[in-house]
């Protein structure tokens, strides 16, 4: 069936930032949304950055009146102790994950949509009808969106289930304190990183790990050492953990994201950077494109519209994940080269502020590297030949957590 029933609402089930859009997005052009879920606006560990390639995107990000902490200056600390900061050419917007998510669940009903909140128990399908069993009733669907995160309990009904290999954990604290400094360290052994992300009041401190290699207590431990080490206070702070997908290149390539009467989007579909661990992107570009198929009544095309858009990306980045964090490159690990060039070379120093602004993908990655390869040699080069003379890019920069906390 490539059209909707226009007799019955589209149910959303999650409302998060993934659903929360698609919601905005379906009601404003006029079709009977309803949102369900539980928690409504809640927190997550991870550091809710929000890069520019997404405030352009949506630039109601950028311009509402919220609370939002901008962020100017990253310091990447590699396995060694390498560090470099840089300060980034395009600012990235972080948000409480309650504030965003509350923000978007605003423009969601402010469009027309209904939110609910409710544990949905169970979805069944029937002469092309869906019913919504919630704890407090029973609602009827024509079209089913599920935005409920990677570990929802709808997974096996719609598509596969994830594996280990494809989740990782975060685990992070929320610590008093103020900077325009982000701070990223990486250890040797570890598929993922240890982050201060500063909010508006607030920093949230945490670690994302690969669920196969570390289970969620040894993340902890090893988060807790670091932030004792960087002398920020954690005792009395709230703690917080979450799952993540964080996928293969064949689950993203075999794993359905739609069918009759259904769609996943956002991390219930798995749209994470393996690498980064972002997501909030992919969430909500994810949501964008099913309601273009959906308003076209050609449902069926979500799946081709995210192969035209960003799956590339995802899946180049799943294939190079693993060399990322455990491969070499020029005779040290790849991460020690990224630190030290990023150190000593302007034009890398360049692509490392694209990529955190969005604005470089990986399709086009190996090709700009390999393009840029001589200047950030000769550059790289020439720094270690003359003493240092202060500004962006030296490999000083201020003690972990100094001074911010």
């Amino acid at each position: 069936m490539d059209c909707l029933p226009d007799s019955k609402p589209i149910a959303v089930v999650g409302g998060g930032p993934a659903g929360a859009l698609a919601a905005a997005t379906l009601a404003r052009a006029g079709l009977a949304v309803v949102v369900f879920d539980e928690k409504l606006a809640w927190e997550k560990p991870c550091g809710g950055g929000i890069t520019h390639k997404a405030l352009v995107a949506w630039p109601f990000l950028r311009d509402t009146q919220v609370e939002r902490n901008w962020v100017s200056d990253c310091e990447l600390i590699s396995p060694s102790g390498r560090r470099v900061s840089f300060h980034l050419s395009q600012p990235i917007a972080v948000f409480s994950r309650c504030v965003l998510n509350g923000l978007l669940q605003q423009k969601a009903e402010e469009a027309g949509a209904k939110i609910v909140r409710d544990h949905v128990l169970g979805l069944e399908r029937s002469a092309g009808r869906w019913q919504v069993q919630t704890s407090t009733g029973r609602w009827d669907a024509a079209y089913v969106v599920i935005a409920a995160g990677a570990r929802n309990r709808f997974r096996t009904q719609f598509s596969k289930p994830f594996a280990g290999d494809d989740l990782m954990i975060t685990a992070g604290y929320y610590i008093p304190g103020h900077s325009q400094l982000m701070q990223i360290q990486f250890l040797a052994g570890l598929h993922g990183y240890l982050w201060i992300f500063p909010r508006a009041d607030h920093f949230s401190a945490g670690i994302c790990g690969k669920l196969k290699d570390q289970s969620a207590a040894e993340l902890r431990r090893l988060l807790e050492q670091w932030l004792e080490k960087s002398g920020l206070r954690f005792a009395n702070a709230k703690f917080f953990s979450h799952v993540l997908p964080s996928l293969r290149a064949a689950t993203l390539r075999d794993t359905p994201v739609c069918g009759e009467g259904w769609a996943l989007i956002g991390d219930a579909a798995g749209f994470v950077d393996p690498i980064t661990g972002e997501g909030l992107y992919y969430a909500m570009r994810s949501a964008e494109l099913l309601s273009q198929a959906l308003l076209a009544e050609q449902p069926v095309r979500y799946a081709e519209l995210l192969r035209k858009d960003f799956l590339p990306e995802l899946q180049i980045a799943a294939r190079v994940a693993d060399r990322f964090y455990s491969g070499r490159w020029m005779g040290q690990t790849v991460i020690e080269r990224m630190v030290q060039f990023t150190a000593k070379s302007p034009s890398f120093r360049q692509l490392m502020c694209d990529l955190f602004a969005g604005t470089q993908g990986y399709v086009d990655l190996r090709r700009r590297l390999y393009r840029s390869l001589p200047a950030i040699l000769a550059e790289s080069l020439a720094s270690a030949l003359r003493l240092p003379s202060g500004g962006a890019g030296l490999e000083t920069g201020p003690p972990l957590g100094g001074g911010s906390a």
